[in-house]
């Protein structure tokens, strides 16, 4: 019995030490790979889990976007399955969610340092960004009273349909950047400033 535990004992600290040597790296990786699976499936996620980030300013100030990227798989999609003058949860499955570490501008929109979700409403010529201050939930729970504000968004040129969703940073500078939704035919942007 006595060499048994002390055989276990080695087992586990040679594996400890394997982990520790290969550094954490492949742990993330899979773990990342286990957060786009479906457990009752075994299958990937319909829509994966995302994330889109940003540094800038002397601080620097960093903003983390993280939400699920939905794919058109042949159905219409503006005006669709995302309703025209119908609040959206930008993306698929959870809300999602904006970290910021730094007090920011989302348009003319003040945003302190902290946790928020994105939802945005669509129109057929005009969106809104919606920064509302519940967290945690599901993105098809929506309270407007817990909204920070709405901002408006500009449109960019698509000269050819995006199958996936996709949230991104572009045209950062060192105090500025662009916010982009974009999917289908559509490309939505609002700024985003220090304050």
């Amino acid at each position: 019995m006595p060499f048994r535990s002390t055989a276990r004992t080695l087992t586990f600290a040679t594996l400890a030490l394997i982990a520790a040597s290969a550094g954490v790296a492949p742990l993330r990786a899979q773990a990342n790979k286990m957060d786009n699976m479906d457990p009752s499936q075994g299958a990937p996620l319909a829509s994966p889990a995302r994330h889109a980030q940003v540094s800038f300013g002397s601080g620097p100030a960093a903003i983390n976007i993280s939400y699920n990227s939905p794919s058109i798989r042949g159905r219409k999609i503006m005006g669709g399955l995302v309703p025209y003058g119908k609040i959206w949860r930008t993306g698929a499955n959870p809300a999602t969610t904006l970290v910021t570490t730094a007090d920011i501008h989302i348009g003319t929109l003040a945003v302190p340092a902290g946790t928020y979700t994105l939802y945005t409403l669509p129109g057929q010529q005009d969106w809104l960004l919606i920064v509302n201050k519940q967290i945690g939930q599901w993105g098809t729970e929506y309270h407007q009273d817990k909204d920070l504000g709405r901002v408006p968004m500009q449109a960019a040129a698509r000269t050819s349909p995006q199958e996936s969703m996709s949230i991104s940073f572009e045209n950062t500078t060192s105090d500025a950047t662009q916010l982009h939704i974009r999917w289908e035919n559509t490309d939505r942007y609002v700024p985003i400033t220090l304050k």
